[in-house]
């Protein structure tokens, strides 16, 4: 292993101040100090607590809602590094944000995650980590080193029991299918993949099943549930003769009331298992959401990143 001259360094904005926490405990470090300020005009103003010049920092924060002020907040933070003279500073994104808008689906449309990237990049950003990005093809957005990483072999852990032996993994379209199979693999288990067709950014109906659901307990995968549409097609999955208590594995919990309603209403659905990748609050709401930890995984990469170390085992999406 390489060794660095300069200090590693961990900070977090506002967003997932725990996750960082988590984080920096995991490598026997400090987290650094930093003062977010959101003004009555509603504008952002950061400011860095200590002295940081040469240091090599990582910088944690996930751009969930309010994701705008997040992203900006992210924004401001580089830059204050990049003034302070700090050495290197990386970016931890557990949650990318506007990924869900890496292409024209029409015309007219900002390509909005390519929008973020050049932000970034511009600003001073000199390396981005995030988890299970809805676009893979996004990593070729920048021009700087990135680093996709995935949870799927921690959520795949969970589905390590007896109870899920007679299990299916469910892709709940075309588009997730490549992710399912590794869910498939990793577990020894069979793969269903669901059609839908999107009928606009909140709804989509399921034409067809295909694969084998038939008396199996289905452990439906997605990288991010939102407003739970994926929710909805536990019913197709049932109507086809899917047997036991459904699951969900899903890296990011953005959750909107809708999804939490439609969750929690579902008696046919068991739990739905997220990483902490976005903060999930302690909340009678979630009584059904299954938190696993995500701060060993990024902890892990940092620590490989600073000293030079090889990480492409880690790098499950490519």
């Amino acid at each position: 292993m390489v060794e660095s001259y300069h200090p590693l360094r961990i900070f977090s904005g506002s967003a997932h101040p725990a996750l960082a926490r988590e984080i920096a405990s995991l490598l026997k470090a400090n987290l650094g100090k930093t003062t977010t300020t959101h003004l009555p005009d509603s504008e952002i103003h950061v400011m860095i607590d200590e002295v940081v010049r040469d240091q090599d920092i990582f910088l944690v924060q996930p751009c969930c809602a309010p994701v705008n002020d997040n992203l900006m907040e992210l924004m401001l933070y580089v830059d204050a590094f990049r003034r302070a003279s700090a050495h290197s500073i990386s970016l931890v994104i557990p949650y990318y944000p506007y990924a869900r808008q890496e292409r024209m689906a029409h015309g007219r449309e900002a390509i909005s995650a390519r929008t973020v990237a050049n932000m970034l990049e511009n600003q001073g950003a000199t390396r981005v980590i995030f988890v299970d990005i809805h676009a893979p093809a996004i990593q070729g957005f920048f021009n700087i080193p990135v680093d996709p990483l995935s949870a799927v072999g921690l959520l795949a852990d969970y589905f390590r029991k007896p109870d899920f032996e007679n299990a299916a993994i469910v892709s709940p379209d075309v588009g997730r299918a490549s992710v399912a199979g590794k869910y498939a693999q990793l577990l020894n288990l069979p793969l269903v993949v669901m059609h839908k067709r999107r009928t606009s950014f909140s709804n989509a109906e399921t034409t067809h099943v295909v694969g084998d659901i038939e008396g199996r307990r289905p452990i439906i995968v997605d990288d991010v549930m939102a407003g739970g549409s994926v929710l909805k097609q536990v019913e197709a999955l049932y109507a086809n003769g899917a047997a036991g208590k459904a699951c969900f594995a899903v890296t990011h919990p953005v959750l909107l009331p809708s999804a939490l309603q439609r969750l929690n209403a579902d008696e046919r659905i068991e739990s739905l298992v997220v990483t902490n990748t976005i903060p999930v609050p302690a909340d009678p709401a979630y009584a059904k959401v299954k938190v696993l930890s995500i701060a060993p995984l990024l902890a892990d990469i940092i620590e490989r990143i600073y000293h030079g170390a090889s990480i492409s085992e880690q790098l499950l999406l490519t």
